[in-house]
């Protein structure tokens, strides 16, 4: 039986429900974190739960060993997390160059960065958690140990990792990657129960010691061994000395809404920018040729901006103030015509990841991401423990000069980003779409799907995507509108199909409502989806 193989049209409902909602890209994590609410937890316990399994029940795009991002609603206020890693501190450009690199790496140790992922659950937990570590990360602990099904996406993706990595990793230090992600020389099957007790003793270490271990103990032992055996540049003070960070979020005010997102050294940012150059455009209500142009355009412009000066910020050379300037965004509007355009960057005014969103009864609501970046990450795996390192570094930029140049404890520019939604100072609720650059486009379509086309939660994620590329190159689902990519090639722009919908993001939104209290979600149909609800 092909559980990939869908002849008929299917659809979804949005979701409602009074209680708590916890939608993830799949069931067994959504579930999870509804188990916690219902133990008496709130969304924010719920969020963790879910993510923590997500690193057990869809390891192809996220684990342990990788960063995330978090915006937290509760008590009349919105919080930003920013638990992305650094560098560590004995690398540099100019050590890579001695190794013979010419460029940042995909695999092995010289991309790895501190993770942030264990710091994030301890640090929500602690903050706004109700429940103890030791409960939250249970359910993921359980199916780490005893094992679960595969998932149909999940497999598929499974089996081109191991695809991949079988032909680009070489060397001993990737042997326990296989050992624990290819058990018996290939990918697990759909439908066929994979465990990983290594797996579930790190969490369990991580649970009860609320990440401590991680970063100061037996865990970061084992790490700091496994990169010093193989001459990798992560050390044991680099762990030790990891703290994740709280933000102010940072915002765009779009046709009565606020749009918030993750200051940098995230690309929050890129989809602002976007949403601030649309902002003044008159926009119909059912999209047509010129909106899609003009997002696409919109969207061209604001990437070549984050490109050029999103970094770390105490490296960026202006300010998210002076990027988001309405004068800036008006400069920016100006260059979009009638034709596609090959965008450059704008000079400021001066002055492999998954989503998941929680909500409970209560109002607290969570938008939390988290990622080892391309698939599994680094192709490393700490022996005896599960944990996979990500390869967050391999964004840092091979120039000194740059904004986003590597550098010994810089972060580097991050591609995910959690994002959230409120009106006059309220709370609309969390959203988010994952896939590396991905991602603030699928914001910027998901926010005008929302509020200018007037889409519920469900048909805001089923609506067919774009995603820019390069140039003038755009690429558009199999289902995207024919008359509507044959009009934009008519405009210049370089419209190719994808024979599915993988590359265009999963994302997940709970809306809520202001006068009765009651969710409404949606889960993202790309992948395998679910919204669990009470």
């Amino acid at each position: 039986m092909d559980y990939l193989y869908h002849p008929y049209p299917s659809q979804r409902m949005t979701v409602f429900a009074k209680n708590g909602v916890v939608a993830t890209s799949q069931p067994l994590a959504a579930q999870a974190g509804l188990d916690v609410l219902k133990k008496g937890g709130n969304a924010i316990d719920a969020a963790i739960a879910a993510a923590a399994c997500l690193t057990v029940v869809e390891p192809t795009s996220n684990g342990i060993g990788g960063d995330a991002f978090a915006l937290v609603w509760t008590d009349g206020k919105l919080y930003g997390l920013n638990a992305s890693g650094y560098a560590p501190k004995s690398i540099s450009i100019e050590a890579l160059k001695e190794l013979g690199y010419t460029e940042m790496p995909k695999y092995g140790f010289a991309p790895v960065t501190v993770p942030g992922a264990p710091a994030a659950w301890a640090a929500l937990s602690k903050r706004f958690g109700r429940l103890p570590l030791v409960e939250t990360l249970a359910p993921a602990i359980a199916y780490a140990e005893n094992g679960y099904p595969v998932s149909p996406v999940l497999g598929k993706y499974w089996a081109a990792a191991f695809r991949t990595y079988k032909e680009a990793l070489r060397g001993p230090e990737f042997a326990a990657w296989f050992a624990t992600f290819a058990p018996g020389g290939r990918a697990p099957k759909i439908g066929e129960v994979w465990a990983s007790p290594d797996h579930a003793a790190t969490l369990r270490s991580i649970a009860e010691t609320e990440a401590e271990s991680f970063y100061r103990g037996e865990l970061a032992e084992k790490i700091a061994a496994f990169s010093k055996q193989y001459g990798g540049f992560l050390a044991a003070d680099d762990l030790a000395e990891y703290e994740p960070e709280w933000v102010e979020p940072i915002s765009v005010s779009y046709r009565g809404y606020e749009v918030w997102e993750i200051p940098p050294n995230g690309q929050g940012l890129v989809a602002l920018m976007a949403l601030n150059i649309m902002n003044g455009f008159d926009v119909p209500s059912v999209p047509d040729v010129e909106t899609h142009h003009r997002q696409i355009e919109a969207m061209k412009l604001a990437f070549a901006d984050g490109k050029a000066y999103i970094a770390d910020r105490r490296y960026m050379n202006c300010s998210p103030d002076e990027l988001l300037s309405e004068s800036f965004a008006a400069m920016r509007r100006a260059q979009i015509g009638a034709e596609a355009l090959t965008p450059e960057p704008g000079t400021p005014p001066k002055g492999g990841t998954v989503y998941l969103a929680a909500a409970d009864g209560e109002g607290n609501m969570v938008s939390f991401i988290q990622s080892n970046y391309m698939g599994f990450g680094s192709g490393l795996v700490v022996p005896g423990t599960g944990i996979a390192l990500h390869n967050r570094g391999h964004n840092f930029a091979f120039d000194e000069r740059h904004p986003n140049g590597l550098a010994p404890r810089k972060k580097p520019y991050h591609t995910i980003i959690p994002g959230f939604l409120t009106k006059g100072g309220a709370p609309v609720g969390p959203f988010g779409v994952m896939g590396g650059f991905m991602q603030p486009q699928g914001h910027l379509q998901v926010i005008m799907n929302t509020i200018d086309f007037d889409l519920n939660p469900q048909a805001a994620l089923d609506a067919p995507r774009w995603q820019w590329m390069e140039g003038k190159t755009v690429l558009v689902e199999p289902h995207f509108p024919r008359h509507i990519a044959e009009a934009l090639a008519r405009k210049g722009h370089d419209i190719r199909f994808a024979l599915d919908g993988g590359p265009f993001g999963r994302g997940q939104i709970i809306w809520r409502d202001p006068d009765t209290g009651v969710l409404a979600a949606g889960t993202e149909p790309r992948t395998d989806g679910a919204v669990a609800a009470w």
